[in-house]
């Protein structure tokens, strides 16, 4: 026995037919199953929903009204099952993301730009250092450095993420440059605490060394403070190059002990695999992954 669903729809096509044949037709169906679909109608609805003769059927004007009612539902059903299928300057909703604070610079203005071409879509962004659980904090996209490797994600590399030691010109004025890794321990530093173990980062370098600093000038729990701090000289910091680049660019910082430089990380945009995945998060995400790998934070040496 059909459905209700399957019922109503075989009987819109006839009533938009002369016949049950020709509905059966429009549908490639039998046109005994348009017969029974529209007697199984008429029993439950107590009503007739046809006239009938050998060669025509004509709606009933209590068919009509039903008619009219049946086409409106499920054309909400439609709508309401077909929302992939929208266009994306109709997407709306929220979308959560989360990214390193660092990032804030870069990220921001793209952010930006997309809001004003997708007016209907709201963003929750938590721009933290702390490493969020995506599933349990129901995020939608994530952007991290370093290589993912949680089977639940579904992650797009979209560059690398270079830690450069770094100073300003002023503070190299007064004592010159050290010229090796070895050196750092008699300068005044600044460090960066991770959040997620309560002990400052370490400083990487090539061939996969790493030092400990045992003091630093100055210790915070953000990359915009540590690189307030190297911009005025109070010390020597390791910063990833999409929070230093522009200010080495532009001369306020310059790069130290480049040949002492460690392997880049990568960077990554990823989501939780869901299922189906929603229009307004597809839409960010494909954005994002244009975006990002679209962006040059190199600088030359």
């Amino acid at each position: 026995m059909a459905n209700n669903l399957e019922l109503l729809r075989l009987f819109c096509a006839a009533a938009e037919s002369d016949s049950f044949k020709a509905a059966a037709n429009r549908l490639a169906v039998s046109p005994q199953a348009v017969t029974r679909a529209v007697q199984q109608l008429e029993h439950q609805l107590g009503e007739m929903l046809f006239h009938r003769s050998t060669r025509h059927i004509r709606l009933t004007r209590f068919g009509e009204t039903f008619a009219l009612q049946a086409r409106q539902q499920l054309q909400q059903l439609d709508a309401l099952l077909n929302q992939r299928q929208i266009k994306p300057a109709q997407a709306q909703g929220l979308v959560r993301l989360t990214a390193p604070r660092s990032m804030r610079a870069v990220l921001m203005p793209l952010l930006n730009s997309f809001l004003q071409r997708y007016p209907a879509i709201q963003l929750d962004v938590r721009l933290t250092d702390q490493l969020s659980d995506v599933v349990d904090d129901q995020i939608d996209i994530g952007i991290r450095a370093g290589v993912i490797r949680d089977n639940r994600f579904i992650a797009r590399t979209v560059g690398s993420i270079s830690m450069w030691v770094v100073a300003s010109p002023a503070l190299l004025a007064e004592r010159g440059q050290p010229h090796s890794p070895a050196e750092l321990s008699g300068w005044p530093l600044t460090g960066m605490m991770d959040v997620n173990t309560g002990r400052p980062w370490l400083w990487y370098f090539s061939q996969g060394q790493h030092w400990q600093p045992k003091e630093f000038r100055i210790l915070v729990t953000e990359a915009e403070a540590e690189l307030d701090a190297v911009l005025a000289g109070i010390g020597i910091g390791q910063l990833a190059n999409f929070s230093a680049h522009q200010a080495v660019r532009q001369g306020l910082l310059t790069r130290l002990l480049i040949p002492y430089q460690p392997d880049p990380w990568p960077l990554s945009v990823y989501r939780p695999q869901r299922g189906p995945v929603p229009e307004r998060i597809r839409l960010l995400y494909d954005e994002l992954v244009r975006q990002l790998s679209q962006t040059d934070w190199s600088v030359s040496d």
